[in-house]
């Protein structure tokens, strides 16, 4: 019986202090998690929440004007240990399980978040950096950003960039399209002459 392969596509807001303003000790928080999860190619979940940062609770206004997302939203959300516990709830036995996201920042600073709220990172499954792959696969120079990228391929990004759950199921769509070139791509078995030429036509053009 084959395996059953499941794919997590996250992408996590982050806070971000003040331009110009040196805060002591400030590093990323988790402010909004988006996830999409696929096993054997069917969307089993979406899951979309704020989250309350733990060490620099009050969010500066470039985070609230650049990712539209207000003091109370964050307020309201799950705390860091809420959302690591349902984090870990998308594992599940005998199903191979890799984490997608766009980028490597991802999970750094879930790492770090962990390291800092004094618990287990969730995951214990591959990552795929999926921006690198694209760059691999395209022979891009640079690491493209996530909606030029879905831009290149004529499309369009889900929904609104900037909000969670629309970039996780952007970065599940590039992932398909990705897929699908790789496989287009995959080298044929090569022909024999045989299958070349038509050895009856040759020899008739030949009388």
């Amino acid at each position: 019986m084959r395996a059953r392969r499941q794919y997590l596509f996250i992408d996590f807001e982050f806070t971000m202090p003040e331009r110009n303003v040196r805060m002591k000790d400030f590093f990323a928080e988790i402010i909004e998690v988006g996830i999409v999860a696929v096993v054997d190619d069917q969307v089993t979940e979406q899951f979309s929440s704020y989250v309350t940062p733990l060490k620099f609770p009050k969010l500066s206004e470039r985070c609230k004007s650049f990712l539209h997302i207000s003091q109370q939203q964050v307020d309201k959300g799950l705390s860091i240990y809420e959302l690591i516990k349902k984090l870990a709830e998308f594992k599940k036995d005998n199903v191979e399980t890799t984490i997608v996201t766009w980028g490597n920042m991802d999970m750094k600073v879930l790492r770090h978040n962990c390291l800092m709220a004094g618990a287990d990172f969730p995951f214990h499954g591959a990552e795929l950096d999926l921006s690198m792959e694209y760059k691999r696969f395209f022979g891009d120079q640079n690491q493209t950003g996530l909606w030029k990228a879905v831009q290149e391929y004529g499309k369009e990004g889900t929904g609104r960039h900037h909000r969670a759950l629309d970039d996780a199921m952007t970065t599940y769509n590039i992932f398909k399209l990705v897929e699908k070139d790789k496989r287009y791509l995959e080298k044929p078995k090569p022909t024999t002459i045989g299958d070349r030429i038509d050895f009856s036509k040759l020899l008739n053009e030949l009388a």
